[in-house]
């Protein structure tokens, strides 16, 4: 069967249990979905659990069934890390072998003073903190001096805040540009991140939309840079763009919103081309996730879950769509930090069968893998398809 279109829709940070090396990284225990619905007595999702989604952990609300409405399995992940780079990376064919650097106190200082030498700009901060506390305790200092405030996370990230009347926009992203040409070898952060905001003090200071991510670049080619040169499209929506570096894309939405997404999705699916449909719904992670805010995780699920009718209906006699993540966020686990994780698969669509259960995948890459097959294009160097168990005689 001719198959033109796949839609991949990562649930970023919506994880799926935790993988057996979960302990080398302080997250035995987690599991975002299962953990989330017991802690909330239940959530109510039919769309995504017709699909097999309570087939795939224990979910209170969302019942394992034996008949369901498409395929069904969890991914394991084999890259080291268990960040949104590494995790994007390995779903589209390439492994991180080796972990990112994260700097739980802050940078050294001899990036400091790189960074100073380069940019002109001396900094604050220098410290994993949440992005909203920190332009709260370092905003006005900021004001009054210039000086950036940098700063980092659990993740491997170079994080740099400014006030957008004090740092014009595109000063701030000429100077995450060096920062990303700065940080490589040993200190190769996998995003350095813009991070603007606005508010005349602390308590009305608030981070605005124009947030800018410079990833560092996949070292092979992924499978968005492999069906470009085949002659398909790649549309993209979400932080897709930000996490490949804008490589390997034909068109993009870009958003940090769910709906905004969702709806860029759905106004896609009415585009006529063949090729890949590509979105990250960064909310599960960005907004709820790090907050321990399992209510609003929750409901970001039932948001999502409420669409995959309009998503089907969209699709035609000859596409399909994976519902997956990148690694886990449990909201309900001390930690405010991503977790390791399978994550779910979730795959659905007229060519699709039901009933299937894919078992536990031994890579993400098996995404690319069946995109690879699908297209008859170059395979992933990891990944295993699992395109014929999936697609109707």
């Amino acid at each position: 069967m001719e198959i033109t279109r796949i839609a991949v829709i990562v649930l970023d940070g919506v994880g799926a249990g935790e993988l057996p090396d979960a302990d080398e990284y302080g997250d035995r225990g987690s599991n975002s979905l299962s953990n989330t619905a017991r802690v909330l007595g239940g959530i109510n999702l039919p769309n995504m659990g017709e699909i097999g989604l309570g087939n795939i952990t224990p979910m209170q609300g969302v019942p394992a069934r034996e008949h369901t409405h498409g395929a069904y399995g969890k991914c394991t992940e084999i890259s080291k890390g268990k960040d949104s780079v590494t995790g994007h990376w390995e779903l589209m064919g390439v492994e991180v072998k080796r972990p990112f650097p994260t700097y739980p106190n802050g940078f050294p200082k001899e990036i400091l003073d790189e960074f100073t030498k380069r940019t002109g700009y001396e900094v604050i901060g220098n410290k994993p903190a949440s992005g909203t506390e920190i332009i709260k305790e370092l905003g006005e200092e900021h004001m009054r001096t210039r000086k950036l405030i940098v700063y980092t996370s659990a993740d491997s990230v170079f994080q740099i805040a400014a006030h957008e009347d004090i740092i014009p926009i595109e000063e701030l992203y000429r100077v995450c540009a060096i920062a990303r040409e700065m940080l490589q070898g040993e200190h190769a952060v996998g995003r350095v991140i813009a991070r603007p905001f606005i508010g005349e003090s602390a308590e009305t200071f608030t981070r605005t939309k124009r947030r800018h991510d410079y990833p560092l670049l996949a070292p092979t080619d992924t499978m968005l840079d492999t069906l470009l040169k085949a002659g398909h499209q790649v549309y993209a929506t979400g932080k897709i763009d930000d996490l490949f570096g804008n490589r390997g894309i034909t068109k993009t939405h870009h958003s940090v919103f769910n709906m905004e997404s969702i709806q860029a999705l759905v106004d896609f699916l009415d585009e006529d081309f063949s090729g890949l449909l590509f979105a990250n719904l960064v909310e599960f992670d960005m907004t709820y996730g790090h907050r321990n805010d399992a209510a609003g995780y929750a409901q970001k699920l039932k948001e999502f879950d409420a669409f995959i009718p309009t998503i089907r209906e969209k699709m035609g006699d000859t596409e399909f769509a994976m519902i997956v993540a990148d690694h886990g966020v449990d909201p309900t686990t001390p930690s405010t930090d991503h977790s390791r994780e399978y994550i779910p698969l979730l795959v659905f669509g007229k060519p699709v069968r039901d009933n299937v259960n894919l078992g536990i995948r031994g890579s993400f890459a098996d995404v690319a893998a069946t995109i690879g097959e699908a297209f008859q294009v170059t395979p992933p160097a990891i990944g295993t398809s699992f395109l014929q168990k999936i697609l109707k005689d």
